[in-house]
């Protein structure tokens, strides 16, 4: 076999008659390939299997996290300070109790303790891969050296022949050769539910899409019903599941709007603290004349840079996402990655797959046609209960009759078994004949009763080329309720004269109708008129055009029972029954969910691999689309440019007859729009996609294992509504991070100039140490914050569109109110430092004169309490809010207080913090100045109210 003898790509393989296939692949459809052939492809295309790419390693993910600069600056301070330390104990300038090194232990436990906060978070590691190896059959029967033998299914190569047999999991793809029956389960590829007909015998056009290739099966997909004998034509990654393998792996995970909104906060901050420190340093060495206080300046600089970063940020954050996730699981939405808590509240689009998302995965009977009227039938899912209506109007069976023929027609020529398990009915068998099952309960037609009724006695099996089905049934006599009376069920009196037999038939419309001579007209048949034959197309027709699946129905009484492989002689002159159209439903919850994502500005968008009128007739159903909006289909997506499709992207509400390369270059083009977008699936198909978009949410019911591992988020209970429930979750956690933000940085600004003007103003030393400053920034700061992040939601969080993902972490007010309260903080925090260093030098004071030091720590830490206080509304007064609606704020400030109280006078922990014991007057100064931050911003809303401005 030459290489160039091969056609050029996967695709073309449908197109090829079967003879054509076993040429160019150099086989023989009866003895399948010699051993001499197999060594040969072996090495040629390797093994059948799917390629791994090497990802980064433990070790490469954990170095990775201190690269972040806010560590990094750390890091440096941490070695600094520890110089500093070796030097002073070398020199001996230690005092009495001092321990060494404890700030640069202390910063690098916390350097260690952030790199391990993100090192857990990011090496989950993605296991989509390993979960798409798992539906590659282990072994497979195949033709080799004309003998059927079974062979590992990694051994599969190109030429093989397998043979098929129903619960078989297909290891390879390939061209049928030969097929009896065969039904093929696609939805872990297509994503739609429905068993596909194969058909060996058909040549298909090029461009036919994924789910229409009837004459080819795909790896990882399962047989349900027949056998057949097939040409493996793709093995490995070249396979359509390889396909998905490549796209995964190729896919590269982008930062979070979280992560990128931290990343330029720790550049802000870092550049800033840089800044400060060098006019810091400068100023002292131009003030002293030289670098003879060197040593101090770059102590003071230092604590600098400990106060600028905010070391119990990250740790919040996670926790304040972690806290979001377990409010998320009540909802039914597990998060597998933290920041996609914060990052669904950014969503300006959710991609939505259709089949188990938007819909039930139940197919359910919408409309039955019947001696020329059409009825609706209402009711939800597989439950037997429900009404016919007939121009909106509920009507009795007993006006129609024809209804409950039919429904006897769908309840005896069937295969599957309605069933009620755990308060829930569900289907054993397929869900078209569940549906019908279904329907026929609707009339009051259950089939256990119909089966003593119509004993089935012989069938003529359905199958692709027939396109119908016929079962024949001996006619039992029934009690009438009169003494010692039995006669055939009223139902079905009106199909027989004398005849023993029923034969019942169903199938395509077109087919079955073709074979009809006479029609079912309430009780009594009458023969069939050409214009009542048209009438049926075009209710057909109508019907298709709306989406729903149509079967025929009709039946005819027989004699005798048919011989085996009759049925082109006794599926003639049969009795038209009418039509049943059937859909897979949407959930009713959907509509609500759909018009709730609109009014918070997001756009739901439909991508299936459905045929485009059902797909249009759903999303124009749940208001994901209007009446002559635009569809799009996998083919005109196909020969569309990424530009072009760019250009419609925002147009298109309905993409149908989709492969998987299709959604993921969908979500592509909606990204370079600038859209934010979620990505909902179940199958193996969708997780290319989910794993591209900017959050991937899978199926937790329907989804395979594929989809779940790609995915950011699952939705445990398959309910579109969740994400609804989650994107508000979403919003409300953003929110309150900004909101801890502003606590956090507000006083770390506070602090920074705190101690830069220490030394510009002549006081001796530094006002805060190193570890101090990490009290303040871990326990002072953190507890508070943590409390913040568990504020309650805004009423209008649902009801205005999503803040942009790509905004700055500083914008709309944040930043400027930041800086604002950061000055007023160090201006209460400066005048007291002024006010207490002259009380402490002042002549006859008892105390230790560096006991201004530990006022000015004090002070700093217990004005954060009234600003937790105060922040915890941008606009209401304090005296306006129940303080008990966050209980944890008050908690955390009692609490936070209290410690920092016994800093001061516990002595273990005085000496160990480098504090100084304050007098009752000391500490009440602290607390009248501490009020004052509190006071401040509550001015601050009162001034904004009566300006008639909204605060940030």
């Amino acid at each position: 076999m030459s290489a160039n003898s091969l056609p050029e790509g996967a695709a073309v393989w449908h197109s090829l008659e079967v003879n054509k296939a076993l040429d160019l692949l150099d086989s023989n459809a009866d003895s399948g390939l010699t051993s001499q052939d197999i060594q040969q492809r072996l090495q040629q295309y390797g093994p059948n299997e799917l390629e791994e790419t090497a990802g980064r390693s433990a070790w490469e993910i954990l170095l990775d996290q201190f690269k972040n600069i806010m560590l990094l600056m750390l890091i440096g301070v941490a070695l600094i300070s520890g110089f500093l330390d070796l030097m002073r104990l070398q020199s001996g300038n230690l005092k009495p109790g001092e321990v060494p090194f404890k700030d640069t232990i202390a910063i690098l436990a916390i350097v260690i303790l952030n790199g391990i906060l993100g090192y857990v978070q990011e090496s989950r590691a993605e296991k989509a891969l390993a979960a798409l190896k798992k539906m590659t059959s282990p072994l497979v029967r195949v033709f080799r050296d004309a003998r059927l033998v079974e062979i590992a299914a990694k051994e599969l190569v190109p030429g093989d022949v397998m043979q098929l047999e129903a619960g078989m999991q297909i290891a390879a793809d390939g061209r049928l050769i030969e097929e009896s029956n065969l039904q093929v389960r696609e939805s872990a590829l297509t994503g739609e539910a429905e068993a596909v007909n194969k058909q060996a015998t058909l040549k298909l056009p090029e461009e036919t899409d994924l789910g229409d290739r009837l004459n080819i099966v795909f790896q990882g997909t399962e047989v349900v019903q027949g056998r057949a004998k097939v040409l493996v034509t793709n093995t490995g990654m070249t396979t359509e599941l390889g396909k998905i393998a490549t796209m995964l792996q190729a896919v590269e995970s982008e930062p979070t709007p979280l992560q990128q909104r931290m990343t330029q906060l720790g550049n802000v901050l870092v550049t800033g603290s840089l800044i400060l420190v060098a006019i810091v340093v400068a100023g002292g060495v131009i003030q002293d004349g030289g670098f003879k206080n060197i040593q101090e300046l770059l102590e003071v600089s230092l604590s600098m840079a400990v106060a600028v970063v905010p070391e119990g940020l990250p740790a919040v954050i996670t926790v304040t996402l972690a806290l979001g996730t377990q409010r998320m699981v009540r909802q039914n939405a597990l998060i597998r990655k933290l920041p996609a808590v914060e990052t669904l509240g950014s969503v300006t689009t959710i991609c939505s797959d259709k089949t188990g998302t938007l819909t039930q995965n139940k197919m359910v009977v919408q409309s039955v046609s019947t001696n020329d009227k059409t009825f609706r039938v209402t009711g939800e899912g597989y439950a037997p209960i429900g009404d016919f209506q007939l121009d909106g109007q509920k009507i009795s069976l007993e006006e129609s009759p024809e209804i409950s023929a039919l429904s006897v027609a769908c309840a005896v020529c069937n295969d599957s078994v309605l069933q009620k398990e755990q308060g829930e009915w569900a289907i054993l068998g397929d869900p078209t004949e569940g549906a019908l099952l279904t329907l026929a309960g609707k009339a009051g037609i259950e089939k256990d009763q119909w089966s003593s009724k119509l004993t089935r006695v012989a069938e003529f099996p359905f199958s692709s080329e027939r396109k119908r089905m016929s079962v024949i049934s001996q006619v039992q006599e029934v009690a009438t309720g009169e003494a010692s009376s039995r006669s055939v069920d009223p139902a079905i009196a009106g199909f027989l004269q004398s005849e023993p037999y029923l034969m019942f038939t169903k199938g395509s419309p077109e087919l079955t109708l073709g074979r009809s001579t006479h029609i079912h007209l309430g009780n009594h048949t009458a023969p069939l008129t050409e214009k009542q034959r048209q009438k049926i197309l075009v209710e057909n027709d109508q019907m298709a055009s709306k989406g729903l699946r149509v079967l025929g129905f009709a039946y005819k009484p027989l004699a005798q029972i048919p011989p085996e492989g009759s049925d082109e002689v006794f599926e003639q002159d049969l009795v038209w029954l009418g039509l049943v159209g059937m859909l897979d439903a949407p959930r009713p919850e959907v509509r609500l969910a759909v018009q709730e994502c609109r009014d918070a500005g997001i756009r739901p968008v439909m991508i299936t691999g459905d045929h485009q009128l059902t797909a249009r007739a759903i999303a124009t159903d749940l208001g994901i689309a209007q009446e002559g909006d635009r569809l799009l289909t996998g083919q005109e997506l196909q020969r569309m440019t990424d530009q072009e499709l760019e250009q419609n992207v925002d147009l298109v509400s309905i993409y149908a007859r989709v492969s998987p390369e299709h959604k993921l270059r969908i979500v592509q083009a909606l990204q370079r729009r600038g859209r934010f977008v979620a990505m909902t699936g179940d199958g193996v198909n969708d997780a290319p996609a989910l794993k591209q978009a900017d959050i991937g949410i899978a199926m937790g019911i329907t989804g395979t294992d594929v989809s779940k591992e790609a995915s950011d988020m699952v939705l445990l209970d398959d309910n579109f509504a969740t994400i609804v429930s989650a994107t508000k979750e979403g919003r409300v956690v953003y929110t309150n991070i900004r909101r801890f933000i502003k606590y956090i940085l507000g006083s770390n600004i506070g602090e920074v100039l705190t101690i830069a003007a220490a030394p510009l103003i002549g006081l001796g030393g530094v006002p805060l140490t190193p570890l101090q400053i990490l009290w303040m920034n871990l326990v002072t700061d953190g507890l508070p914050a943590l409390a913040l992040a568990v504020e309650p939601p805004e009423p209008d969080v649902m009801k205005r569109p999503p803040f942009s993902p790509r905004e700055s972490i500083f914008a709309r007010g944040l930043g400027s109110y930041i800086i604002r309260i950061g000055i007023i903080f160090a201006i209460i925090t400066i005048a007291l430092m002024w006010w207490a260093y002259q009380h402490t030098h002042a002549a006859g004071y008892q105390g230790d004169r560096d006991a201004w030091k530990t006022m000015v720590f004090t002070t700093l830490c217990i004005a954060q309490m009234g600003h937790a206080i105060a922040i915890r509304s941008n606009n209401r007064l304090t005296i306006e809010m129940n303080p008990f609606s966050n209980i944890f704020v008050l908690a955390a400030v009692v609490v936070t207080t209290i410690l920092q109280l016994m800093l001061v006078y516990v002595p273990p922990l005085r000496d160990f913090f480098g504090t100084h014991y304050l007098n009752m007057q000391e500490l009440g100064v602290c607390i009248g100045f501490s009020a004052l931050m509190f006071v401040w911003i509550e001015a601050e809303k009162i001034f904004l109210r009566i300006m008639g401005k909204k605060a940030v």
